[in-house]
């Protein structure tokens, strides 16, 4: 079997640019799920005669993967565009004019004000919509102007992409398992973007992960929205949820660990908790977002959920697996939010203890509920971030330096910096630097931490060697 990237041998249109080489550059923006939908992109272009290349100033096709989550990370993208204007008027001598385009969640919520704001663009799509990509491109070079497609089409995505492509040498992988939400939390532009709750087939999943693992990948995460909301159709008929997929992807020979992410709480049932304690492959690392400690937040994000709803699903899953470490999300200055609220989220901050925490300022989403609320004052929100930065800090910190001395084992993935050095993932997520022989690349090893700063580990082998 190839792991290199393969063509799509069943485009329905020949193009005459086909035959020659041309090169794509993309860069994606937000989360993991961007970054696997930006590799099966490269996987449909490839099909037409697109190889990747590191700089956009290199390439025939760039697309900008975007990320609609707030505010900031769309700005960007407009300036990035701004940014790559001058190369629509490159010289045929360098190559000729550089086709433009903008996927993800942006495309999606802005497509025909994108194209007002910067008209020079080629092509906007959709993240359900990516699939297209080649005959957008086709349609491209056979006229002039801008191609939008933004609808949600009728037939799933995953139906039309070719097989997932494995970097040489990757020893992890990102999987999508399901995209979407129904959950329609007030401050979330997801459902209006992702659409609604799809869950891929599991014959499809154990596909894709057996030919991850085939070339070489040991470690796999598995991608969604709401993935915990898994409820994918098996070759019998009958439904499985995200842990009976976990149990089934455990049984690939070879494949050490498995990740998933993002979860809500209200989503997390009983097996999916016994399987931390069961499957040993299920990394005792979990990102879970609260998004807030005061039940009357929760509330008007309509969340589902109350903060101590959130305490005892700690409490069980501690239980299952005393060893797990959590990861969170959390939003401050949500419209409406008091002294009084803020100081709620500071103590289920204290109560559960956290290996690694996000923490944003409130950004209203256009569309969303939470836009039309009175926002707080900016110097409120920035004083209640640093406050709660501050004390996630403190428990990273502390997490971390907890670490030291005991043995763990390590995905080593990526060359150090430092000669001789790997560097690699612990079950935790820390990164950790170790003085490692190059053959150990994409190996298990047994360390020793022996350092510990804010954001990673450093570790020496340990006496009982590979793990």
């Amino acid at each position: 079997m190839s792991c290199e990237r393969q063509g799509h041998p069943d485009l329905p249109y020949n193009c005459a640019f086909e035959a020659l080489a041309k090169k794509l550059h993309i860069k994606t923006y937000g989360c993991q799920m961007n970054a696997y939908d930006s590799a099966r992109m490269a996987d449909l272009l490839a099909g037409i005669g697109y190889v990747a290349v590191e700089q956009a100033e290199d390439a025939d096709l760039i697309i900008l993967n975007t990320c609609h989550i707030r505010e900031k990370a769309a700005e960007k993208v407009y300036s990035e565009l701004g940014r790559l204007r001058h190369l629509k008027q490159r010289p045929a001598s360098d190559g000729g004019p550089v086709l433009l385009a903008v996927a993800g969640c942006v495309a999606q919520a802005e497509g025909a004000e994108l194209i007002s704001r910067a008209p020079f663009v080629d092509v906007v799509v959709g993240p359900q919509s990516y699939q297209h990509l080649p005959e957008l491109v086709a349609r491209v070079h056979r006229a002039t102007g801008s191609v939008l497609e933004t609808e949600f089409p009728a037939e799933a995505k995953f139906d039309s992409l070719p097989d997932a492509s494995v970097e040489p040498g990757a020893c992890t992988a990102f999987l999508t398992v399901q995209e979407g939400c129904d959950r329609f939390c007030t401050f979330c532009v997801v459902p209006y973007t992702r659409g609604a709750e799809y869950s891929r087939p599991v014959a499809e999943v154990m596909k894709e992960a057996r030919r991850y693992v085939a070339c070489g990948v040991r470690e796999i995460t598995l991608l969604g929205q709401n993935v915990n909301s898994y409820h994918g159709q098996a070759p019998d008929g009958r439904e499985w949820r995200l842990s009976r997929l976990i149990r089934a992807l455990a049984e690939i020979d070879e494949l050490e660990r498995i990740r998933y992410l993002t979860s809500h709480p209200s989503d997390h049932d009983d097996d999916l908790i016994s399987a931390h304690g069961d499957v040993p492959q299920l990394m005792p690392y979990l990102h879970l977002p609260v998004q807030a400690g005061s039940d009357r937040i929760l509330r008007a994000m309509n969340r589902r959920h109350c903060a101590n709803d959130y305490r005892r699903l700690i409490d069980r899953l501690r239980a299952a697996r005393p060893d797990i470490a959590l990861s969170s999300d959390f939003i401050v200055g949500f419209p409406g939010e008091r002294d009084d609220d803020f100081s709620e989220t500071m103590r289920l901050v204290r109560d559960v203890g956290f290996a690694q925490a996000y923490s944003f300022k409130f950004s209203a989403r256009p569309g969303t509920p939470a836009a039309d609320l009175p926002d707080v004052p900016k110097h409120v929100k920035d004083e209640r971030l640093a406050c709660l930065q501050q004390l996630l800090d403190q428990q990273q910190i502390a997490f971390n330096q907890a670490c030291i001395g005991r043995e763990l084992p390590i995905l080593l993935d990526r060359a150090g910096r430092k000669p001789g050095q790997l560097v690699g993932r612990s079950p935790y997520m820390q990164a950790v630097h170790l003085d490692a022989a190059p053959a150990l690349l994409g190996s298990v090893t047994l360390a020793r931490i022996i350092g510990a700063s804010a954001n990673s580990l450093s570790g020496a082998p340990a006496s009982g060697g590979g793990a």
